[in-house]
């Protein structure tokens, strides 16, 4: 599925919206041995701030940062005049998960390769803040796969890679955010 680019030309109204909670659901880091630390939540928040701002429909108000803010605007000498946001956005990672799978040609000699899989899953919810009501809500996945490939000892093998998160995390975010600036523009 090819994911269209929410990023086009706007220069229409900029709605004020800030961004609430948004929790690692999923079963992925929250097991037993679990520090407890949401950082897939976190970096799940952190990715919905940026899509929305380039979206370019939306002023999004930062309230995760507002000591060091506020505490800049002493230091300028100047006096704060926050904005209120009309909706917050809360949204969670409701799917997560990660695989390995490899293959092998004539028991491994002729070669071997292996691919890592990450599928991620999340939901947004558009909540108005006067009634509380949840006014839109929509869903993204995506899922990203890294492979190599050895023939006859000559070739990379693939290591456990990291970043897989992020990219996975960053393509169902897109979907959802395209889905949320889509279904706005239509009415």
């Amino acid at each position: 599925m090819c994911i269209r680019d929410s990023n086009r030309p706007y220069s229409g109204v900029r709605s004020p919206i800030a961004v609430g909670k948004f929790d690692n659901r999923s079963s992925y880091m929250r097991g037993i041995f679990s520090d407890g630390v949401d950082r897939l939540g976190g970096q799940a928040k952190t990715i919905l701030i940026t899509h929305l701002q380039q979206t370019n429909r939306f002023n999004v108000l930062d309230r995760d940062n507002m000591s060091e803010i506020q505490q800049e605007a002493a230091i300028k000498g100047k006096a704060q005049r926050l904005k209120g946001a009309d909706y917050v956005v809360t949204g969670d990672v409701t799917e997560f998960g990660r695989k390995e799978v490899g293959d092998r040609q004539l028991f491994g000699i002729l070669g071997r390769g292996k691919s890592q899989i990450a599928y991620a899953k999340v939901a947004l919810n558009i909540v108005n803040i006067s009634t509380s009501e949840v006014v839109y809500s929509t869903q993204g996945a995506g899922e990203y796969a890294l492979s190599n490939r050895e023939v006859i000892g000559f070739g990379g093998t693939a290591s456990y890679d990291s970043t897989l998160n992020g990219k996975v995390l960053d393509l169902a975010m897109r979907e959802a955010v395209n889905k949320l600036v889509n279904a706005g523009d239509s009415g």
